[in-house]
């Protein structure tokens, strides 16, 4: 969204705004994605490599995405591990 609708807002339109709120919530919610995967460590039973992979996903772009997948995975390990 901000790449694609307010940046051309702002510079073809003459709309800072939009640049201002769509960068806010950018911005709140990479720090929300950064406090999950510190507060997924212990659940999820990730090893040092695997936390720098998921907080490096973040700053690819749409890298959670193509990691969304070994989330699920590693998610139903746990479930089958949990049941016997």
């Amino acid at each position: 969204m901000l790449l694609l609708i307010a940046m051309p807002l702002k510079y073809y339109m003459g709309l800072p705004l939009a640049v201002k709120y769509v960068g806010w919530a950018h911005g709140g919610l990479f720090i929300a994605y950064i406090g999950i995967v510190l507060a997924s460590i212990k659940i999820m039973k990730w090893s040092f490599f695997q936390v720098l992979l998921e907080l490096a996903g973040s700053l690819i772009p749409f890298g959670t995405f193509f990691l969304d997948r070994s989330w699920r995975k590693r998610e139903e390990e746990i479930q089958a591990n949990n049941v016997s």
